[in-house]
């Protein structure tokens, strides 16, 4: 098994869709990124922390690769906005990969620049990719959310 990790605006709705990939063996949210040792959901949400809202993916390479988990990535956000996906707003909704070893920080820049360059969109990309630093997992109610509240 492997990790992948990242944001892409509120980790709800990104761990949905991680959770739905044929070879996604778990997800989990939580918070990277940031200089505040174990912060709540509030003090991600109060802006002070630094942390970005990610989805860190278990995967089996096997039968779903980094790249396939990159397709989704792009696809379910978009990476042209800064600190923003739709109406949420902040830091901590940024567009960000955080790599797991240097074969998937190569493969994260290498899609990164071919989507750049394809024309899809009118604006740079900004999204980070940085080394997967401290990850604090979000609380229970957090998890699979929308499996658990609905989605709305």
């Amino acid at each position: 098994m492997e990790k992948a990790t990242f944001g892409a605006g509120c980790f709800w709705g990104v761990e949905a869709a991680f959770r739905k990939v044929k070879g996604v063996v778990s997800t989990s949210v939580g918070y990277m990124g940031g200089h505040f040792p174990n912060p709540s959901y509030l003090d991600v949400l109060s802006r002070i922390t630094g942390h970005a809202e990610v989805v860190q993916v278990e995967y089996d390479p096997q039968v779903v690769s980094y790249e396939e988990l990159l397709a989704v990535f792009w696809d379910i956000h978009d990476p042209t906005t800064l600190n923003r996906q739709g109406p949420d707003k902040g830091e901590q909704y940024r567009s960000v990969i955080f790599f797991h070893n240097a074969q998937q920080a190569a493969t994260a820049q290498e899609s990164k620049t071919k989507l750049q360059m394809s024309g899809k969109f009118d604006r740079d990309i900004v999204t980070e990719i940085k080394s997967a630093g401290q990850y604090y997992l979000a609380s229970e109610e957090h998890q699979q959310y929308f499996e658990k509240k609905g989605r709305h």
